[in-house]
């Protein structure tokens, strides 16, 4: 996929003039009919660069500016106004059934929510978008350190990749639930992420997340709490519910997020494979350890904690919150709020004297 954009890229200060504007119009169409409908009674301006500003600003689209992340999407750094950027084309052939209008809704969606989402501390700053091309572009803000690895790890091949210590894991998971319960509840309608994973998660210089593609988010009109639509997501993240029927809620982001939080505590992909057990998702590998900590935890984490109580009781309180979050009726989970305030609580236990 990326092959054929970058044929495309480098033929794109060629376009004609007619082709552009034809690409601008149709999809500010589109924009200001989802902006109109998801009006929440604010104003959220956005910023429109030109084709001729991104393609400066990426050298073209050149290859040495492709940012190594482990997003699903081409994205690349670049340099515009002053500051560093990343330019994303949210275009996606692998989609099922999926043609260019179907491209440019996930997209046109992607930039209405990150409009709504831009005032949270943990949510990718949008900086506007590109209406001239035929699927828009966005323009976000860059993030030093990149997206997190499948993981929950950072950078690239094995011996650059960078384990983040337990105190950061944790702070992430907070930070990220705040930002996940803001979009299920700061609206009229609740908004579901539906496809939470390390790949939605950039972090910055201070190990910062921020959460990143909205293309796949859903508003639940009010009064509603279920909406249906077809599955989309990602294998061992995508809630067992969600997949059986169709129907969308908040507690399918809750059990997502509950899967994150597992690939926080072990360190290990969602879903691995072995010679003897074939693929396995983390869900089962931690339910066959059956409650055993150290065979669940990451070692790594127990090489920097060693035998501290206290951290010892968070890595307790945190895998039992994501059990909860993962439990197969979707009535026994907890509300993503609630999922938040425990996350706080757990990182502030201090065991008593």
């Amino acid at each position: 996929m990326l092959s054929k954009l970058l044929q495309l890229f480098s033929k794109l200060p060629f376009f004609r003039k007619k082709e552009r504007e034809a690409s601008y119009y149709k999809n500010l169409k589109k924009l200001l009919e989802d902006l109109l409908a998801s009006s929440d009674g604010e104003s959220h301006p956005i910023h429109c660069y030109s084709a001729d500003d991104l393609i400066r600003a990426t050298n073209n689209f050149s290859p040495s500016r492709n940012v190594k992340l482990g997003s699903f999407y081409p994205m690349f750094r670049g340099f515009l106004d002053g500051r560093s950027i990343i330019v994303s084309t949210n275009y996606n052939e692998n989609w099922p059934n999926e043609d260019e209008d179907g491209n440019r809704s996930r997209v046109i969606r992607d930039i209405v929510i990150s409009l709504q989402m831009s005032n949270h501390d943990n949510v990718l700053k949008l900086l506007g978008c590109c209406l001239e091309f035929p699927i828009p572009m966005l323009v976000h803000e860059y993030a030093a350190k990149g997206v997190l690895n499948p993981d929950g790890s950072l950078g690239g091949a094995s011996e650059d990749q960078i384990i983040l210590p337990w105190n950061i894991r944790l702070r992430i998971a907070k930070q990220v639930a705040s930002a996940v319960s803001y979009l299920h509840t700061a609206f009229a309608g609740a908004i579901i992420h539906r496809f939470l994973n390390p790949s939605c998660l950039f972090l910055d210089d201070d190990y910062v997340p921020k959460l990143y593609d909205f293309s796949l988010s859903i508003t639940i009109p009010p009064p509603d709490l279920v909406v249906e639509d077809a599955v989309r997501g990602i294998a061992g993240y995508l809630d067992p519910a969600y997949m059986r029927s169709g129907r969308i809620s908040a507690k399918t982001d809750v059990y997502s997020f509950g899967v994150l939080l597992l690939v926080f505590l072990t360190g290990r992909n969602v879903v691995e494979f072995n010679q003897a057990e074939g693929y396995e998702s983390v869900i089962s590998y931690v339910l066959e350890c059956d409650g055993q900590i150290r065979a669940i935890v990451d070692p790594k984490i127990f090489e920097e904690v060693g035998e501290n109580e206290q951290i010892q009781q968070q890595l307790h309180d945190f895998l039992n919150l994501a059990l909860f979050c993962t439990r197969y009726r979707i009535e026994s989970r907890p509300v993503m709020v609630d999922v938040a305030r425990e996350l706080v609580r757990i990182e502030e236990f201090v065991m008593p004297s």
